[in-house]
C-alpha cells in the first residue's frame, strides 16, 4: 500500500504563491502516477496536475502557466508550486497516487488552500 501526507496549505492573498508537498510512504516503488486534485465546496473533485514515473506532467487548463508539479524521487515527495493564485483556486487539495500497474488508488487527507481577494 501507499500512504500519502500533504502539507503546505494555508491562506494567501490573490497573486501570491504557495507550495504544497506530498510525502509518500509504503510501496513507493510501485507508484505509476502521482498528482494533485482539488475540491471546492459543493463541487466535484477535479484533477489539478499529475506526473508519471517518466516525468511527463499534465495540468488542468485552469492552472497551466501558473502551477508546476515536480517530484523528488529520493525523498518520495511530490510538490505543487502554485503561483499567481486566484480566489477560484480556493479548495481542499488532495494528493493522489495510482500504483501497482494502475490497479490501486490512494488519497491523502487533504490540505486547505484559501485565496483571498
Amino acid at each position: 500500500q501507499v500512504q500519502l501526507v500533504e502539507s503546505g496549505g494555508g491562506l494567501v492573498q490573490a497573486g501570491g504563491s504557495l507550495r504544497l508537498s506530498c510525502a509518500a510512504s509504503g510501496s513507493t516503488s510501485s507508484i505509476n502516477v502521482i498528482g494533485w486534485y482539488r475540491q471546492a465546496p459543493g463541487k466535484q473533485r477535479d484533477l489539478v496536475a499529475r506526473i508519471s514515473n517518466s516525468g511527463s506532467a499534465n495540468y488542468a487548463d485552469s492552472v497551466k502557466g501558473r502551477f508546476t508539479i515536480s517530484r523528488d524521487n529520493a525523498k518520495n515527495t511530490v510538490y505543487l508550486q502554485m503561483n499567481s493564485l486566484k480566489p477560484e483556486d480556493t479548495a481542499v487539495y488532495y494528493c493522489n497516487a495510482v500504483y501497482n500497474i494502475y490497479l490501486y488508488n490512494s488519497w491523502g487527507q487533504g490540505t486547505q488552500v484559501t485565496v483571498s481577494s
